[in-house]
């Protein structure tokens, strides 16, 4: 299989401070207004989100592929919940959304399918900490 990077940096204090991540094509500034509040830049919550959306998306097709179904498109978002417990900040929840247009699959199939691609992209697998919960709807 394959590895791939990714690279931090940041600089200065915590509320003060800036930082860029980094990979492939990618290069992104990060602040703590746009991690903790609102502001301009991206976080890492938006890229775990970003992750956990594309790999959902592979993994059912994948799954619709097996099945000999033609999947015309599966578009996938994730809402990244970020609160505080006695430790700190914790993600403690994500919501996947899932809308899917494939010819001829019964309704109970593509149920059962979404589930699967829920526990078992390896993203989710990774996750598996944290609550993970979906909406699938055929389009």
């Amino acid at each position: 299989m394959s590895i791939r990077k990714a690279k931090a940096t940041w600089n200065g204090t915590l509320k003060k401070g800036s930082g860029t991540m980094n990979f492939s094509d990618y290069s992104g500034p990060y602040t703590f207004i746009s991690r903790f509040e609102e502001g301009k830049g991206t976080n890492p919550e938006e890229l775990i989100g970003a992750a956990h959306a594309g790999c959902y998306s592979m993994f059912l097709s994948a799954l619709l592929s097996a099945e000999n179904l033609n999947p015309e498109s599966v578009q996938t978002s994730a809402a990244v919940h970020l609160e505080s417990d006695e430790v700190g900040p914790v993600i403690s929840k994500i919501e996947l959304n899932t809308e899917v247009k494939c010819p001829g699959i019964s309704q109970e199939k593509f149920k059962e399918l979404s589930e699967i691609a829920k526990k078992k992209c390896p993203v989710s697998r990774v996750l598996a900490a944290t609550e993970i919960t979906l909406s699938a709807k055929l389009i």
